[in-house]
């Protein structure tokens, strides 16, 4: 059970510019007993939901965005970056500092790694699904539809 408040020290939030094959958001898979789906408590679910829902954007990663503690974390990272992702519109939790944010994503989701990325409340998948999607121009495009890549910078540079 989560001991402290939901944007604690186990769920801090990172607020940073980040950028899947679509699966069904929140939904058991149909092959899990009836005991594996009661593995993950109401509480758990009830924060996963809560910090899924913080931001259209939501990168849960080993690490934060400044500082990922993994390859897959750090690609996730870079890719949303070169997607333009608005840092308005981003939020990344580190599952490396509260054990039950890190399992009960993974059930949750029912996706076995992480980095796990949700585009409004939708689970999109993981670092492999991102280079894919990334690759073939789909990530660009649902981005783009959801309104979440940041307006284009209209600075003054050298003329």
């Amino acid at each position: 059970m989560f001991s402290r408040p939901l944007i604690s020290a186990g769920f801090r939030q990172a607020a940073r510019p980040m950028m899947g094959a679509r699966l069904p958001f929140n939904r058991p898979a149909p092959f899990l007993s009836a005991f594996q789906q009661r593995l993950l408590s109401d509480a758990t679910r009830q924060a996963i939901e809560k910090a899924v829902a913080s931001a259209p954007v939501v990168l849960f990663m080993k690490g934060t965005p400044e500082m990922p503690q993994c390859g897959f974390s750090r690609a996730s990272i870079q890719i949303l970056g070169l997607q333009g992702v608005d840092p308005t519109k981003f939020a990344a939790f580190n599952v490396l500092e509260d054990d039950e944010l890190r399992s009960g994503i993974k059930e949750f989701s029912d996706w076995p790694t992480i980095p796990q990325l949700y585009l409004d409340k939708e689970f999109i998948g993981g670092c492999d699904i991102l280079v894919s999607m990334h690759q073939d121009g789909s990530l660009t495009k649902m981005l783009e539809e959801k309104g979440v890549v940041a307006p284009p910078d209209t600075g003054s540079g050298s003329e």
